[in-house]
């Protein structure tokens, strides 16, 4: 089949939960035979992985984004004469609906693949087509993102929780008319569907809801192999890309509320947090601890700080779908603690593969736990690294794709 793919990042390399999740799936479209041409929004620092895309893409098109805070007003102020959430006012840029619209007006797709939520209105313009069969259009949701934010109200301070509610409202809105409006959307969670489902508004959920497909994200586990620990490590590691909000807020808790209590009883205690645009007071923390705290920043090679590291905290308050952070650490054979918001998704028993907790005295009890007692680390490691291979290998899990594009073969419109 030839499909147009449609992603706001350049999928490669597989350093990020969108990252990893895109890529795999255009290399499962790839192995399967199917022609795909990508359109993709791309950064500066993305250029040099272009050529990559070579190998699963028979054609790929950029059109270059370049964010700014003060533009992210003027997208702000935008979206309340709009109506729409703000993430999609921040995408609608000229170039790629231009380029999307003159790739649908020059070739005959069979399929439209929107990669996040905010590449689906790029693809809504596929339904425009007239005089020829026009393609089936997919929303690869990723997340709920409404839910996201909705989680992100909760724990912002009192004067921001207006602003997150405005967007959380014109999100659920916006991604239910995207159910009812696509021919077929993915989820990576079952709970994901209620969430998306619940913003749809004409009451027709029970039709809609056989047209949403959970295929969970899925990892390399013959390349993420396990890591060989530093014995008798007392290191911490953290890591996520901390632009990212839900990110951010869950590494602050545990550096405000969780590691002080860590340190009160391993005293020795160090912790590393790994990941691109690290906010200020991350940095100004350990700047402040006396060397307790590292901040890295982005690296190339995570494997050197696995190595070091005893144990991996995921401490996550808010967000949704699957932590792609967690089934790398699954895959790694690194012992984790995390949240069961951060568990979501995820077929995983707590005490067998990972560990569990949800508020800060009893995440740093756990977490002490586990960097005082190697038997429980080499328990988590084989265990997880078995849940790796046996349910989270993309080889596996993506074939679940397949009866979505046999229903899109099967489908025909005029």
């Amino acid at each position: 089949m030839r499909i147009l793919f449609l992603t706001q990042i350049i999928p490669y390399p597989p350093n990020a939960g969108p990252r990893v999740k895109t890529w795999h799936v255009l290399r499962y479209l790839y192995e399967r035979g199917h022609d795909v041409t990508l359109a993709s929004f791309v950064r500066e620092e993305e250029r040099p992985y272009l050529s990559k895309l070579d190998e699963v893409c028979t054609a790929v098109h950029t059109v270059p984004i370049n964010r700014s805070r003060v533009a992210d007003v003027g997208y702000w102020l935008q979206s309340h004469v709009s109506g729409r959430p703000f993430l999609i006012e921040r995408d609608d840029l000229k170039g790629m609906r231009q380029i999307v619209q003159k790739l649908l007006a020059e070739q005959e797709f069979d399929v439209v693949h929107a990669d996040q939520l905010t590449m689906t209105q790029f693809a809504l313009d596929a339904k425009e087509i007239g005089g020829r069969k026009r393609p089936y259009i997919i929303f690869d949701a990723h997340n709920a993102t409404w839910s996201i934010w909705e989680r992100m109200r909760e724990n912002a301070p009192w004067f921001l929780k207006p602003v997150y509610q405005i967007e959380e409202n014109r999100i659920k809105k916006y991604e239910g008319m995207l159910v009812e409006q696509f021919d077929h959307t993915m989820v990576v969670i079952d709970p994901d569907k209620d969430l998306l489902l619940s913003g749809v508004k004409n009451g027709n959920m029970a039709a809609l809801e056989a047209r949403i497909s959970s295929i969970p994200i899925a990892v390399d586990a013959e390349v993420l192999q396990p890591i060989q620990r530093q014995e008798g490590s007392r290191n911490i590691l953290t890591l996520g890309t901390l632009s990212y909000p839900p990110n951010a807020d869950g590494i602050r808790w545990f550096l405000q509320e969780i590691f002080p209590l860590v340190q009160q009883q391993v005293p020795d205690v160090t912790l590393t947090v790994i990941g691109k645009n690290p906010p200020a007071d991350f940095v100004q923390m350990a700047q402040q601890s006396g060397g307790a705290i590292e901040v890295t920043g982005y690296v190339d090679d995570l494997t050197p700080y696995m190595e070091a590291a005893a144990l991996m905290v995921v401490p996550v308050r808010a967000g949704s779908g699957m932590r792609v952070r967690l089934l790398e650490a699954f895959a790694r054979a690194m012992p984790t603690v995390t949240t069961t918001i951060g568990l979501e998704g995820i077929i995983a028993e707590a005490d067998k593969e990972i560990l569990l907790a949800d508020d800060p005295q009893s995440f740093a009890t756990a977490t002490v736990n586990l960097l005082n007692d190697p038997d429980l680390q080499e328990m988590l490691a084989v265990n997880g690294r078995k849940l790796a291979e046996g349910r989270y290998d993309w080889r596996a899990v993506l074939k679940q794709m397949d009866a979505v594009y046999a229903r899109a073969e099967a489908e025909n419109y005029a």
